[in-house]
């Protein structure tokens, strides 16, 4: 596989301009499923925006997804309510 092709169902680094890859400034963890919250300054203000993604074990290996199924989905949406409820406490502590 040549370096500047992406593995299947891996999500390509942000990297800014100092050349060190971003990291979340949050990781919010449910069971099998993980957000990750990215903050972004944006002018004079931040905003948040989210990657969600689902961890599993593929012969003796972890590898991630982005895609779910049907039971993964209310998992999901208690994660999503969960990193909501990060972003809102983070937004007014900016102000």
């Amino acid at each position: 596989m040549k370096t500047n092709e992406l593995k299947r169902n891996q999500a390509p680094a942000s990297v800014p301009a100092n050349g060190h890859p971003r990291k979340p400034v949050q990781d919010l963890r449910l069971g099998l499923m993980k957000a990750a919250i990215w903050e972004n300054n944006i002018g004079d203000g931040v905003i948040y925006n989210v990657t969600f993604s689902r961890i599993y074990k593929d012969a003796g290996e972890w590898k991630t997804s982005t895609s779910f199924g049907r039971d993964d989905l209310l998992v999901l949406a208690k994660l999503a309510d969960q990193t909501h409820s990060w972003i809102c406490a983070a937004a007014k502590q900016d102000r």
